[in-house]
């Protein structure tokens, strides 16, 4: 499908224009999440789609004639799209975007029901381009939400890492099984990346993809290490399971692998092959072996293959009291992961006296597809138009609903006693301390982002490990 801006909006949209009051010269709108399942959110990904969709000349006049063709057939009526509009917009800019959109720093920690990003047209013939634009940018909140709810299970893990063992392993306790899990290849890209905002382990090639093509990275964002699957297992057929166990290990002589041991019985499997038929490779192998036990109860089944694991492998009591695996050995969890899931199994270990250092988790469909725009309640709304010269404040106030109330009139968001702060201001005001910043503006990208500093933006204390 050729891909046309013009087209890339609500069909309700392509009818505003006849809709503002007369005079109308500006409109002015925000982006903010009003509440849901955390209350910090990760500001990220919309350099991409600023790169990917309106930096530029984005749209022809093809474009705008396949859209009016388009619209009158959708509509059955002549009229309703802004052709005339669109072909004015074209011949001054050029096929460019005569916006200005402000936002934080992407990678800034925001509380809900804070401005995150503005959004206002700055040529005032075409009013109606900020709020047509909505449809697409307001997906942003889509790597948001990821990058949220990375970060929230990253706080979940390193609190227990803290409490029981060595927080510097941190980096790779989250590792992004979601490609197969989610509706396009857009959608794997850009939820990934937003992964790799706070973890640097992943299996989804998109989202290293997106980086180096959007944000600049030159190296390697995101890590994975060869794994098997089911059917690189069971091809062997269950009388040879050691045979294909014992194929990992010789295909694989050095660094960390991974091995799905739960095609037919996890605890032989842990007991007796990995444990006693294969322990001697798997000691005098250059690298560790990580266990895949993904049947059954995660809390229950990680647990008893910790202790089948201890009692074969051996381990060490850490400086805080819990018990270590032999380094060579260690396991993920990759089925039924959710962020409740990961505190079950975390607080299962740890009441049983493991430490948190002994596990990781593969997480898919829910990391990257089992979120929606009601997930932190976004919103892309209208607080301010300029008619005839007059800056007008606009909300909604719904009696049935005060909690989809709007802010009013120009907005800039502020720190103020260490706390996040949204404030009005008058048009034209700078604001000292205001953290929205100019990333766009009439074609052009203004301000980039490196994955660098939106990490080191998001980033969480990492308390050092106590001794052994």
């Amino acid at each position: 499908m050729r891909q046309n801006l013009v087209l890339m909006t609500d069909s309700y949209k392509f009818t505003h224009w006849r809709q503002y009051p007369p005079g109308t010269q500006k409109v002015y709108s925000y982006i903010e999440s009003r509440g849901g399942m955390f209350e910090d959110l990760v500001f990220f990904g919309l350099q991409y789609y600023l790169k990917r969709y309106v930096a530029g000349s984005v749209f022809t006049v093809e474009d705008v004639e396949e859209a009016d063709q388009f619209c009158r057939q959708h509509f059955g009526f002549e009229g309703y799209f802004n052709r005339e509009g669109w072909l004015e917009l074209h011949r001054s800019w050029e096929g460019k975007l005569p916006l200005e959109i402000k936002a934080v720093p992407e990678g800034t920690v925001v509380p809900v029901s804070n401005v995150m990003m503005t959004v206002e047209n700055t040529d005032p013939r075409f009013p109606w381009l900020t709020n047509y634009l909505e449809t697409l940018l307001l997906k942003v909140w889509y790597p948001i939400t990821v990058a949220t709810l990375s970060r929230e299970i990253k706080k979940v893990f390193l609190s227990h890492l803290e409490r029981t063992g060595d927080p510097t392993l941190i980096g790779f306790k989250l590792h992004d099984f979601g490609y197969r899990g989610v509706s396009s290849e857009e959608t794997a890209a850009v939820g990934a990346a937003a992964h790799l905002v706070n973890f640097q382990g992943t299996d989804t090639v998109a989202g290293i993809r997106l980086l180096q093509e959007y944000y600049g990275v030159k190296g390697m964002p995101g890590f994975s290490v060869p794994a098997a699957e089911h059917s690189t297992i069971t091809a062997w057929g269950r009388e040879h399971e050691r045979d294909a166990y014992a194929n990992m290990l010789q295909q694989f002589p050095q660094g960390t692998l991974a091995c799905v041991s739960d095609s037919y019985d996890v605890f032989n499997a842990c007991e007796h092959i990995w444990g006693e038929e294969l322990r001697s490779q798997v000691l005098s192998r250059d690298g560790v072996l990580v266990i895949r036990p993904d049947s059954g109860d995660p809390k229950t089944i990680v647990v008893s293959v910790l202790e089948i694991l201890g009692r074969k492998f051996g381990f060490e009591t850490n400086a805080k009291g819990y018990k270590v695996l032999n380094p060579k050995v260690r396991i993920i969890q990759g089925d039924g992961v959710n962020y409740w899931t990961i505190q079950d199994v975390l607080t299962a270990a740890t009441r049983a006296g493991w430490a948190a250092d002994n596990i990781a988790f593969g997480m898919g469909g829910a990391l990257l597809q089992q979120l929606n725009r009601d997930t932190q309640k976004f919103a892309f709304k209208c607080s301010e138009v300029t008619i005839s010269g007059e800056d007008r404040e606009v909300y909604k106030e719904p009696v049935t609903d005060r909690g989809k109330g709007q802010k009013r009139g120009r907005l800039a968001l502020v720190r103020r006693d260490h706390h996040f702060k949204t404030i009005t201001i008058e048009a034209g005001k700078s604001v000292p301390g205001g953290l929205l910043q100019t990333v766009f503006l009439n074609g052009e990208i203004r301000r980039e982002q490196t994955l660098e500093d939106i990490r080191r933006r998001a980033e969480l204390p990492v308390s050092e490990p106590a001794n052994r």
